[in-house]
């Protein structure tokens, strides 16, 4: 009878020290979007309230959902980056100064969650979703000038791993090197008459510095598109614009071997001393590398998408 008692009064002992049960949270949701607001009209002003206010339904502290490998915060990871592609496509709507205020938002918000809820993934998965977006060397939306503060964040923060925030220092650094508004690097090269020249002797309104290489094939599509576009020919042959693609590999034999099949009217060259990459004076991730420079040789593009230079381009 004394045993009976006792294995009765163990349920009513458990659920007193459980206290009431917490609802269950789903183990995924649909990614909780941001509603604009009716009061926000003006097309211009929805973008710029989005462009602050995309991650915040999705960061919000009071609820933590399911995270595993393949699941943040609830949100399936294949729909998160469909989310980060709009939210990249969307700050590079907006002018830059505004669209880096957004990523430092985002990071706060990144960090509050995880600081409420130290088990979960949200962010070094949000990290690695951002990384991939806006700075990827092949990602069709990248912008080192929108990553910066991102990633100066990363590498101060107490939240991350010291081993990963070596990286996150190096990633900064880079994002820094020949930013939008500076002066670029200047650099020697050898061109196809084997005459030295310089980056800063070249003159022109504008000058459009390639990284390429005669084997790679994106190199040779942004060749025809560049050399079939009326607008950019006009460009050209006005003086305006010139065009230099710049060998950085060491093979030098292969680019003597195949240097006519550039465009005679461009300015092609290699590096003689291997210069441009040994001593990184230019981050070059992926070929082509692009950048657009004004006459003074500021920066006006950095390691662009070749859409961005075309648009640019052909906007002039």
């Amino acid at each position: 009878m004394k045993i009976c008692k006792a294995i009765l009064l163990v349920p009513v002992l458990l659920a007193l020290s459980c206290g009431p049960k917490k609802a269950q949270q789903p183990l995924t949701r649909d990614f909780p979007k941001a509603e604009i607001p009716m009061m926000v009209a003006e097309p211009s002003e929805r973008i710029l309230w989005l462009g602050a206010h995309f991650w915040d339904k999705f960061t919000d502290t009071l609820t933590l959902y399911h995270c595993d490998s393949l699941t943040v915060n609830g949100v399936k990871s294949d729909d998160l980056e469909k989310q980060m592609g709009v939210f990249s496509s969307l700050l590079a709507e907006i002018p830059l100064e505004e669209g880096s205020k957004d990523m430092l938002r985002f990071m706060d918000r990144l960090e509050a969650f995880q600081k409420a809820h130290p088990e979960s993934n949200m962010l070094q998965k949000m990290a690695e979703v951002t990384a991939k977006y806006f700075y990827d060397p092949n990602s069709p939306v990248r912008s080192e000038d929108l990553y910066l503060p991102f990633v100066s964040r990363l590498a101060s923060s107490s939240l991350i791993d010291p081993i990963y925030r070596m990286g996150y220092n190096w990633d900064e650094k880079m994002c820094r090197m020949n930013r939008r508004g500076t002066p670029a690097a200047d650099f020697t090269f050898i061109d196809t008459n084997g005459k030295s020249r310089t980056l800063y002797g070249i003159k022109a309104d504008y000058t459009l510095l390639i990284f390429g290489n005669p084997d790679c094939h994106a190199c040779k599509e942004l060749v025809e598109n560049i050399s079939f576009l009326d607008d950019i020919r006009s460009l050209m042959d006005s003086g305006r614009l010139k065009v230099a693609d710049i060998y950085i590999d060491e093979d030098i034999a292969l680019w003597k071997e195949k240097m006519h099949e550039y465009p005679q009217d461009w300015i092609n060259g290699y590096d003689p001393t291997f210069t441009i990459r040994t001593d990184v004076l230019y981050n070059v991730r992926a070929l082509p590398s692009m950048y657009l420079l004004d006459k003074d040789k500021t920066v006006l593009l950095k390691d662009a998408v070749p859409d961005a230079v075309l648009d640019y381009l052909l906007n002039l």
